[in-house]
């Protein structure tokens, strides 16, 4: 079964490498019995399952996340049970494959209209005379 990120990327469950070690926090006598928490690998770089344009904008957003070898790591330690823990860290990676789905709206160039021009240039004037009356100050 694979992971549906959008409409057309999905992952292949093959790609992601889960590895569960115990957590700090909520769990009582179990939290230092029990390997809840997970750490969720996907190899961004040679993932055949993501466009390069996808895969580019996804290790930008990954951020810290991302290791030199271009794996995402994403640990999910919110949770008691591992299954919940599992849940949340598949969804925040398809969360973040998603996000980087979307392209970015391109930039375009405007010019600042005559008003706005109008104010910034009244506005260096004013806190050029207030300099000015600052300087002097006459007396010696």
């Amino acid at each position: 079964m694979a992971l549906q990120c959008t409409p057309q990327i999905a992952i292949d469950e093959a790609e992601l490498e889960e590895n569960f070690v115990r957590a700090s926090g909520p769990g009582g006598q179990n939290v230092n019995k029990v390997a809840s928490a997970v750490q969720l690998r996907f190899d961004v770089r040679r993932s055949p399952s993501l466009p390069n344009a996808v895969a580019v904008r996804l290790m930008k957003l990954a951020g810290r996340r991302l290791t030199d070898d271009g794996v995402l790591v994403i640990d999910a330690r919110q949770h008691r049970t591992q299954e919940r823990n599992r849940a949340d860290a598949r969804d925040r990676l398809a969360a973040l494959v998603a996000e980087a789905a979307v392209p970015p709206k391109p930039r375009r160039a405007t010019r600042p209209t005559l008003a706005s021009k109008t104010r910034r240039l009244e506005t260096k004037s004013r806190r050029g005379a207030v300099k000015r009356m600052r300087g002097d100050t006459g007396g010696d």
